[in-house]
């Protein structure tokens, strides 16, 4: 039976992913150091306005609050045998806010980075990540999630057993890197080196992309690469509500929701079809990222240059292929809406 999102890539030109997790629940009182996917069995109801303002607010797709629910991640705090039924309890309450909605919305399961180093630089097997992502997508599975969202890997070998995981659940996936390091993920792989990533899987994404890393710019240079490599498997844009800052002892994204929709704008054009945000993207940034997918007609690829006056400038020289020309790095004398 052919997927939900499938679906609903052949009948539209862009999705409208949703926003952060982590800022809206600490925004809801999540505390620094608590285990985000413990309230989706403590504070169900937290987690259900979690989703449905996402849904509200027009994602057509949501991610899971289970992030960092695997075994690894949550024996940090005591909860390595509570992998499935997190897991479960997260996608079911996403599968009662999709069912809900009265139109199609995909219900993604997210899953995070083990949070370990693998080998040869690390203690963790190959098969031993398999092993994790593979439980935490049959949680996701029984708990009613349409596709797994494999997210802000950055090893290759992580990538490769989260996809060999996907397959051994038989459910379809999704999966975006953090390039975060020069136009890099923080373990040296390119733009380019995951789109042939990708073209060499056994069982393939339905998307692939980047999320979260320095700043929107960055990302649309990242997104730039991939279109370039000329693969037919749609692209995600997820990119940060601006750049972090520290104010009154809380970091605070400088993104307003009218730069998200000039991104939103930029993401589509520089060859993305999900499009959503990551750290610090709130309802209100979706709403206007909606509204201006919707009313705007499709445009140019842009340019280095055009990216940098719309959005600010590049962290980075490069996108860290080694053999690009370096870019203006320079800021728009428009003032950013910050």
């Amino acid at each position: 039976m052919t997927d939900r999102l499938t679906i609903l890539l052949k009948e539209r030109d862009w999705l409208l992913a949703d926003g952060a997790t982590g800022t809206n629940l600490f925004n809801m009182g999540l505390m620094a150091g608590d285990a985000p996917e413990f309230w989706n069995v403590n504070e169900a109801a937290k987690i259900k306005a979690l989703y449905k303002g996402s849904v509200d607010a027009g994602s057509d797709i949501f991610l899971t609050n289970t992030f960092g629910g695997n075994a690894a991640r949550l024996k940090l705090h005591d909860g390595q045998d509570r992998v499935f039924d997190l897991n479960k309890a997260g996608a079911e309450i996403g599968r009662e806010i999709a069912d809900a909605s009265g139109r199609s919305v995909v219900v993604a399961g997210s899953v995070g980075p083990t949070g370990e180093i693998m080998e040869p630089l690390g203690a963790l097997t190959y098969p031993g990540a398999v092993e994790m992502f593979h439980e935490q997508a049959e949680g996701l599975k029984a708990g009613g999630a349409d596709v797994l969202w494999v997210e802000t890997i950055s090893a290759p070998e992580e990538f490769r057993a989260a996809a060999e995981a996907a397959l051994l659940a038989g459910m379809p996936w999704c999966g975006t890197m953090s390039f975060d390091t020069a136009g890099r993920t923080m373990m040296g792989l390119t733009s380019q080196g995951l789109s042939d990533l990708v073209g060499k899987l056994d069982h393939a994404p339905l998307a692939y992309g980047a999320n979260c890393g320095v700043g929107a710019s960055d990302l649309l240079r990242t997104i730039l690469g991939f279109a370039a490599q000329g693969s037919e498997t749609p692209l995600i844009a997820k990119g940060n509500a601006g750049i972090p800052k520290y104010v009154d002892g809380h970091i605070h994204y400088d993104g307003t929701p009218d730069l998200m929709a000039e991104y939103a704008l930029l993401a589509r054009n520089s060859g993305a079809t999900i499009i959503g945000g990551c750290c610090g993207t709130t309802p209100d940034h979706l709403v206007k990222m909606r509204a201006a997918l919707e009313e705007t007609p499709k445009g140019e690829r842009p340019t280095l240059d055009q990216i940098t006056a719309a959005l600010g400038g590049f962290s980075s020289a490069s996108d860290g292929t080694g053999d690009d020309v370096p870019v203006s790095t320079r800021r728009s004398s428009r003032r950013r809406r910050t």
